[in-house]
């Protein structure tokens, strides 16, 4: 399928780039294994206008950017890039063109926090961090509980919105 972007979508998409790097780089509490931020609401209006490929590209060039221009104590690690991929195509995929239902939300989120959070993300750490795979996961078991029913309240909130979703409507690609 070939998208045509117009100059108000590329737009769009560098505003919700910046989105995404401040709410990550200067709006999240961290740890050196467990982060807690927002980024899932400009990631997901992103899925819902962009689809998920574009979703995906949009995130990874958004981590690249805040990992050269804000650096924090680690060096680049590709794999979350590759993990901010994947998120962006999991809610793309389960969010673009589509009604936002609780069933789309819960099983879309259940994938962003299993698959990557608690799979990808807790490799990553380990392979940077040389710690024990199994220390690591009580704390990001604990973080991601905590973070999976809010995740889903509001993208379900969001999506019960008819002023948001209209808007959004204006901008998806065709």
């Amino acid at each position: 399928m070939k998208q045509h972007l117009q100059s108000k979508q590329i737009a769009l998409m560098g505003m919700l780039m910046a989105l995404q790097l401040i709410v990550t780089r200067f709006l999240a509490l961290e740890t050196p294994i467990v982060r807690i931020s927002f980024l899932f609401i400009p990631t997901v209006i992103m899925a819902m206008i962009f689809g998920p490929w574009l979703t995906g590209i949009g995130s990874t060039l958004s981590d690249f950017i805040g990992i050269f221009l804000f650096p924090k104590s680690a060096p680049y690690f590709p794999g979350f890039s590759l993990s901010a991929f994947l998120t962006g195509v999991i809610y793309g995929h389960f969010f673009y063109r589509k009604e936002i239902t609780l069933k789309r939300v819960i099983i879309a989120n259940v994938l962003v926090t299993f698959i990557i959070d608690l799979g990808l993300n807790t490799l990553w750490l380990y392979m940077i961090m040389n710690k024990g795979m199994w220390a690591l996961l009580p704390t990001r078991l604990v973080t991601n509980g905590i973070m999976l029913p809010i995740r889903i309240i509001v993208i379900y909130s969001m999506g019960q919105k008819n002023v948001l979703t209209q808007k959004i409507n204006q901008y998806v690609i065709k």
